[in-house]
């Protein structure tokens, strides 16, 4: 009779579990939320560098929204106009993008390093 009322149990804690994510899991998903949102950061400082070393289109909706975002999460030490490096009247016309791709680069850099950290000790 012992056996029968563990045998009863075991399944109820089966669905259980199947029902309510642990801890660990709901952890992991946490830390993967959390690197998704500092690489889609360091993607669009990325991508902001490039479209102003490429000379994207001003006037253009998505070049103007990449810019004003990447703008948004560059730490304001890292900013394009008055950023870690500043490039400005050493060369001329091609100081912005200097600007843009070491210092929106740098940005990214620490996105991803952040990122990692914070996982990494979400996970734990």
């Amino acid at each position: 009779m012992t056996t029968d009322v563990t045998d009863e149990k075991a399944p109820e804690k089966k669905k259980s579990r199947v029902i309510r994510p642990d801890v660990t899991e709901l952890r992991g998903w946490i830390a993967q939320g959390v690197w998704l949102i500092a690489l889609a950061c360091a993607l669009v400082l990325v991508a902001g560098a490039l479209l102003i070393a490429l000379g994207g289109n001003e006037g253009n909706d998505l070049v103007d929204f990449i810019k004003r975002t990447a703008d948004r999460v560059d730490f304001g030490v890292f900013d394009r106009r008055n950023g870690v490096f500043d490039f400005e009247g050493k060369k001329g016309k091609s100081d912005e993008t200097k600007n843009a791709l070491v210092n929106w680069g740098l940005a990214a850099v620490v996105w991803l390093v952040l990122g990692k950290i914070v996982s990494g000790i979400i996970r734990k």
